[in-house]
């Protein structure tokens, strides 16, 4: 009776069989870049490297599924020298009060096609406010995860509102995330 009850579940229930499957972040081939405009149209930019974190996915059970994300802001290279010096600064990222940046999913949604929609809370100047990812993961059955992501934020929702008349508020944000598999215990 107990064998047929758990074949019985085996069937109804595939996911109980499935395992999630946890990456580390490769520091050295993972870069997050932002992008704005400004003095009428002007694109500029600034990436961090240095990432660390965590992701953990099941194919079977999103419940499972958990990004987390560490950026140190001292890391920050804008266009050039002036730009990164503001950007580091108090009027912007804060980096000697606030010297990360952080990111953790809450639910990670698969809407088909190696796409994923992210859900989570980005914290930058220990400000938390949230924000949903637009994902595509490369090839789902390598052994590296190559995961490419972006959103866009407002910088004065961070506290970051200097030269509102100058530089946009909206900051388009790139990820592009390699991971390498955990092996399991």
């Amino acid at each position: 009776m107990l064998r047929r009850l758990v074949i019985l579940l085996i069937l109804v229930c595939p996911w109980v069989l499935a395992a999630p499957k946890s990456y580390l972040i490769d520091t050295d081939n993972t870069a997050i870049r932002l992008s704005w405009h400004a003095f009428g149209g002007i694109l500029s930019w600034a990436t961090f490297s240095g990432v660390t974190g965590a992701v953990t996915l099941n194919p079977n059970n999103d419940v499972d599924d958990h990004i987390h994300v560490t950026i140190p802001v001292a890391t920050l290279v804008a266009s050039n020298k002036l730009l990164t010096w503001q950007l580091k600064s108090d009027m912007f990222f804060d980096s000697e009060h606030y010297p990360t940046i952080e990111f953790i999913s809450s639910r990670v949604v698969d809407v088909g096609s190696g796409r994923f929609r992210v859900f989570g809370t980005l914290t930058v100047r220990n400000i938390a406010r949230p924000v949903i990812l637009e994902a595509v993961v490369k090839d789902p059955h390598a052994q590296a995860l190559t995961l490419d992501a972006t959103t866009a934020i407002s910088r004065a929702a961070y506290g970051m509102d200097k030269f509102a008349l100058v530089v946009d508020d909206r900051i388009a944000i790139s990820i592009a995330i390699q991971a390498h598999g955990v092996p399991s215990s």
